[in-house]
């Protein structure tokens, strides 16, 4: 870019300064609603910056439901699944691209079918089935399919970015003796790290801002995440919308940080997983 025009680069740095600010507005406006008190908030025309923060709409807010509790099963729930989708994932990853067996990439065409399968089709049978073992109002509905499998998106991504690394590695590993978890364990995992970050930032996310799962296998309160506690908190709280986005703050902030943090590595996974095989 160095090598552009200045009017160019100015261009092209306006454009990308509009577009962060496109981005980012609807969050200031949460933030900035959540902070500021009733009577502000029907101000015609509304102010961007309030002249005062009452950040007391916070504690109301928490205050209203237990928002405590609501935040650890969430953390149970996201912490179990990104755990279990980064082994089975990357365990099944692993199988599809280093070792050689027979209908291999015909049992893998078949997997990549269940993409085109949304949730809503298999929601009932899977109630049923957690139903029949008497497990729903449990977080296992929510944390055991992570186990087996990882999704069928994640096990594409990571045995795409598999594929990409030589197998050289392989054999020369083999030559000292290492058997299959080995070489898994100790150069694949190490290799893949980026892409394995990448899967669990987007694992994280899904399972932090679900809704519809925890909805169908969830159904009292002091099991809730934080998503069907802020559902709660609306039916109760929807005028006061100061004290709605003081609560959806709390939930969205987390997702913010921990992007923000590995925002350097999800970029560069997504860069260097390819598509091949």
């Amino acid at each position: 870019m160095s090598k552009l025009p200045v009017l160019q680069r100015c261009v092209i740095y306006a454009l990308l300064l509009a577009g962060t600010v496109f981005c980012l507005f609807p969050i200031f406006w949460m933030l900035r609603t959540s902070l500021i008190g009733m009577g502000d908030l029907y101000q015609m025309p509304p102010t961007i910056f309030p002249e005062s923060l009452s950040w007391g709409n916070y504690k109301t807010a928490l205050e209203a439901y237990p928002f405590e509790r609501f935040f650890v099963n969430s953390t149970i729930v996201t912490g179990s699944a990104v755990v279990g989708v980064l082994l089975s994932s990357s365990i099944c990853a692993y199988s599809f691209s280093r070792i050689d067996w027979k209908g291999r990439d015909k049992v893998f065409g078949f997997i990549l079918s269940g993409l085109m399968i949304p949730f809503f089709v298999v929601m009932i049978p899977q109630f049923v089935f957690w139903n029949a073992l008497h497990l729903t109002d449990t977080f296992v509905p929510l944390i055991a399919p992570s186990w087996f499998g990882g999704g069928v998106f994640n096990i594409f991504l990571l045995r795409q970015f598999f594929l990409s690394i030589p197998r050289d590695l392989d054999e020369a590993a083999k030559v000292d003796g290492a058997g299959h978890f080995r070489i898994y364990w100790q150069i694949i995992l190490p290799v893949a790290k980026q892409a394995m970050i990448v899967v669990g930032l987007l694992t994280f996310l899904a399972n932090w801002n679900d809704y519809l799962g925890p909805l169908a296998f969830i159904t009292s309160e002091k099991n809730y995440t934080l998503m069907q506690g802020l559902t709660l908190f609306q039916g109760s709280y929807s005028a006061q919308w100061h004290l709605m986005m003081a609560a959806t703050a709390v939930i969205v902030i987390p997702s913010l940080i921990i992007f923000f943090i590995a925002q350097r590595h999800f970029i560069e996974g997504i860069a260097m997983t390819g598509i091949k095989g």
